[in-house]
C-alpha cells in the first residue's frame, strides 16, 4: 500500500522545462515593471516645474470703465 499524498506526487512529477519557462516569465514581468518605472521617471524629469513657470501667460483683461451711480434729482 502506497501512502504518498497528492502533493508529494505533484512535487515529484514537476517538469524541469516548465520551471525554466516559469523563471523566464517571472524575469520578463520584473523587467517590464522596471522599464515602466524607468519610463515614468524619465518623463517626469522632462516636465520641470521651472519650465512651467517660465511660460508666458496672458495678462488678465481689466475693464477701465467705472460704474457711475445714477443720480436722479427728481426721486
Amino acid at each position: 500500500m502506497n501512502n504518498e499524498t497528492t502533493y508529494t506526487l505533484l512535487v515529484r512529477s514537476e517538469e524541469k522545462s516548465r520551471d525554466l519557462l516559469e523563471a523566464a516569465v517571472y524575469a520578463m514581468c520584473i523587467l517590464s515593471a522596471i522599464v515602466a518605472i524607468w519610463q515614468f521617471l524619465e518623463q517626469s524629469s522632462r516636465l520641470s516645474v521651472d519650465g512651467l513657470a517660465l511660460r508666458t501667460q496672458p495678462a488678465p483683461v481689466v475693464s477701465h470703465h467705472t460704474v457711475e451711480p445714477h443720480l436722479d434729482a427728481g426721486s
